[in-house]
């Protein structure tokens, strides 16, 4: 098991090296050129600034297993595929009964801003979704670490 994030705009990259070292599981944190990102723990892969080349990249780099922290509903669905465990900078897990629902609202967001709409303001990401964020991680690598150990 490895952890992947979709670091570009990740507001949780602390909490989550934190957790990844102090478990010493391999963290790798993946961004595009117009980033610039360093850490003595993970590994950072740097990719183009093409339009979804993090996200391909992460993609690619999914095995049976792995987390993947994504804002992305698109990366968090193919990520199910591969049988790996998506969760959202907020703590939500992504899962095979919510993800459909995630596509949709994407596309009706999409759909939307295509007609002229403006979106709502982002809410404010705060220290009470930090710590639930921090909780939830923590309980996940912690249970998949059990269920690998468990396996041998």
């Amino acid at each position: 098991m490895k952890i992947l994030v979709d670091a570009d705009a990740c507001p949780v990259r602390e909490i989550i090296e934190k957790i990844a070292k102090k478990n010493s599981v391999e963290l790798i944190y993946i961004v595009d050129t117009s980033h610039i990102l360093e850490s003595d723990y993970a590994k950072v892969v740097t990719v183009s600034k093409a339009a979804d080349a993090a996200d391909f990249a992460l993609v690619n780099m999914i095995e049976k297993g792995d987390i993947v922290v994504t804002q992305d509903y698109g990366v968090a669905a193919m990520a199910l595929a591969k049988k790996a465990y998506p969760m959202h900078h907020t703590g939500k897990q992504f899962t095979d009964g919510n993800i459909e629902q995630k596509l949709f609202e994407r596309h009706l967001a999409k759909k939307a801003r295509r007609s002229g709409m403006r979106a709502g303001k982002h809410k404010k990401f705060t220290d009470e979704a930090r710590n639930e964020f921090e909780s939830r991680f923590g309980e996940l690598v912690e249970n998949k670490l059990d269920t690998e150990r468990n396996e041998e």
